[in-house]
């Protein structure tokens, strides 16, 4: 199976990379919305937001993001590919290997996000380890829960929107959290104070990689 998994992710890194207009329209998106951000507030001195308001704007960003980078990981397949992928592969791998990509794209992006943000809106964080630990984290849990919402979304007319509506929910505890734990190391607090959130964010990562692991196997037989 994991040879299997190794092969499709590949596939999905030289689709990428083939596909260069993809990944260039997500960075735009991520750039346009933070130059648009900075030009409706006017920051103009050396402090930058507040910290609540930067931590706010920063994960409405990833957010957005999310949903358009991974709203195309089943949503694109054609039914041929997808038939070919049925007779080909485990499902249980398919769904590993576009989580697992989807996961690393999702990081890349908070990545570039954070740069560009942080040298428009100022750079508020202190500890920056437990911010860089947050970001990981809730990037595997957002692309792992967008990726089994897009094979739901493609199992029903390949509707984003419905992507995004039955995906909020489950996103919304694993932003709160996230926005705890970056105060935290805005705030400078110890890893002890911020273990709570950190241990969270893993079970939900786990939780919402093990759902997809025993669901999607009998929504790919569907």
């Amino acid at each position: 199976m994991w040879s299997e998994v190794k092969y499709l992710f590949l596939k999905e890194v030289t689709l990428e990379w083939r596909q260069k207009y993809a990944f260039n329209g997500l960075l735009l998106f991520t750039v346009s919305t933070i130059f648009i951000i900075y030009l409706s507030l006017r920051v103009k001195n050396q402090a930058g937001l507040p910290d609540h308001l930067w931590n706010a704007l920063f994960w409405i960003i990833i957010l957005f993001s999310a949903i358009n980078a991974i709203a195309k990981s089943f949503l694109q397949e054609s039914p041929g590919r997808q038939l070919y992928y049925y007779i080909s592969v485990h499902p249980i791998s398919l769904i590993m290997a576009k989580m697992v990509y989807n996961s690393l794209l999702m990081v890349v992006l908070a990545v570039i996000a954070v740069v560009v943000y942080g040298t428009v809106l100022g750079y508020p964080v202190i500890n920056t380890l437990m911010f860089a630990s947050v970001v990981a984290l809730a990037s595997i849990g957002i692309s792992s829960v967008l990726t089994m919402m897009s094979a739901i979304a493609s199992k029903a007319g390949n509707n984003t929107v419905l992507m995004a509506i039955l995906s909020l929910p489950l996103l919304i505890p694993i932003l709160l959290l996230s926005i705890k734990a970056v105060k935290n190391a805005i705030d400078d607090l110890t890893w002890a104070d911020t273990s709570d959130e950190l241990i969270t964010l893993a079970a939900v990562d786990c939780i919402g990689i093990a759902l997809g692991y025993v669901l999607f196997p009998f929504l790919w037989k569907s």
